[in-house]
């Protein structure tokens, strides 16, 4: 196992991976505030149809996935994250300047192909330097760390807005991602060394993907991800119209959604202390039963209230909800990811564009179900949680009890299912 991460420190390495995966937060939950204002200056009729510049940023975000994590097993991580990032920057300006709509959506897709390199690579990185149990607690760092900035996001937005232009919280994306560019480079070692570098061949490509696509832990572990990272992607879609249609709190809006972000942070923190007692399989089985049993508990609750319950009820629900939540992210990735890891580049570009396209089907399904109540979100969560525990246990063979520590699997031998 390499250990460049020692150079440079445990703690800047979770930070800085922290920062760059957390790009792609920002750049989804800076805008949330201003997406109203945005849908007004060009002229949208349906305040639904403001919600595509998130999902064309996913789109983006799928394209950018398939592409950065098989180059980056040839030519290295750190190169291809400068070029992602510069790709990034130019969709900012692309919105910035957007004299339609149809302007702005297309600088939203070259934002998220540009950025799904921070996304891939970061994950392929932490791989190439962790593994098993150790490599869960590592992304359950990077994921209470970078998951403050989604917290925070919002409110950023909201700042930038009073104090200028919406337009302005892009000029902000390019400051912030000059920075993270120049952090890696000036602090980084590249994680993948010549000698491991594999030949850019299409022969090569297909045997890598023919490896990960054909190992059932990977592809359940990413099917089950991406269902239950689903709901979450319909709650992010509609969760501006939610506060300020259902319970009237637009101005509040980034304080309730920093909070409840700041609950999946401390959730993945927990999941850090716990994961190499208990093991990643047993917290995340456990995890989606807790959620499947709030859900039907919030459902039923909500039923009395005509979809429309109080906002202390809605944040109760959601906080117990995200606190399961949190656990899955890390743990699904780092499961999802520990058989591959000779193939690692190949392996995340997949996995990735998997979830994202399974997550993003289903959230965009249900953040246009949004009618003026919570019940697709809570019908979303339910239905999903329980179709990903179904996932789960295909993937393990229906086995209900896990042990608590993961098998090692030796990089130099092709996992075959």
């Amino acid at each position: 196992m390499k250990k460049s991460h020692e150079k440079l420190g445990m703690f800047e390495f979770v930070s800085m991976m922290a920062l760059l995966m957390a790009l792609t937060a920002l750049a989804i939950d800076a805008i949330l505030p201003a997406l109203p204002i945005i849908g007004s200056d060009f002229g949208v009729r349906d305040p639904n149809d403001a919600q595509m510049l998130i999902s064309f940023l996913f789109g983006g975000l799928i394209i950018g996935q398939l592409l950065y994590g098989p180059i980056s097993d040839s030519f290295g991580r750190k190169k291809l994250i400068y070029l992602g990032i510069t790709l990034f920057i130019i969709g900012c300006f692309v919105s910035l300047m957007a004299p339609t709509f149809y302007i702005m959506l297309l600088g939203r897709l070259i934002q998220g192909a540009g950025i799904a390199s921070t996304r891939v690579l970061t994950m392929a990185m932490v791989r190439d330097e962790y593994f098993g149990n150790e490599m869960g607690k590592i992304m359950s760092l990077i994921t209470m760390v970078f998951i403050v900035v989604p917290a925070l996001a919002p409110s950023l937005g909201q700042l930038i807005m009073l104090a200028g232009s919406w337009k302005l919280i892009f000029a902000v994306f390019i400051v912030i991602s000059m920075g993270g560019m120049a952090w890696l480079g000036i602090r980084q070692p590249e994680t993948l060394p010549r000698k491991d570098r594999k030949p850019f061949t299409i022969k090569r490509l297909k045997e890598a993907a023919k490896i990960v696509l054909s190992n059932r832990t990977t592809m359940g572990y990413t099917l089950t991800s991406g269902l239950i990272f689903g709901a979450f992607i319909g709650y992010l879609l509609s969760s501006q119209q939610v506060f300020a249609v259902v319970f009237d709190a637009e101005e509040h809006f980034p304080l309730y959604f920093g909070l409840l972000a700041i609950f999946i942070g401390c959730s993945s923190f927990i999941n850090s202390k716990l994961v190499e007692n208990f093991g990643m399989r047993r917290l995340c089985f456990n995890a989606l039963k807790a959620i499947i049993a709030i859900t039907f508990f919030f459902t039923i609750t909500i039923s009395f209230f005509d979809g429309k319950p109080s906002l202390p009820v809605f944040m109760f629900f959601m906080v117990c909800i995200f606190m399961c939540t949190g656990i899955l992210f890390g743990n699904f990735n780092s499961l999802a990811m520990e058989p591959v890891g000779h193939v690692a580049g190949v392996a995340t570009a997949i996995v990735t564009s998997i979830q994202n396209i399974v997550s993003l089907g289903f959230g965009a399904f249900i953040g246009n179900l949004f009618n003026g109540t919570v019940y697709p979100l809570a019908i979303g969560f339910l239905c999903l949680s329980i179709i990903s525990i179904i996932a789960m246990l295909w993937t393990e063979s229906f086995k209900t009890k896990f042990p608590v520590s993961t098998v090692h699997i030796n990089k130099d031998i092709t996992p075959m299912e």
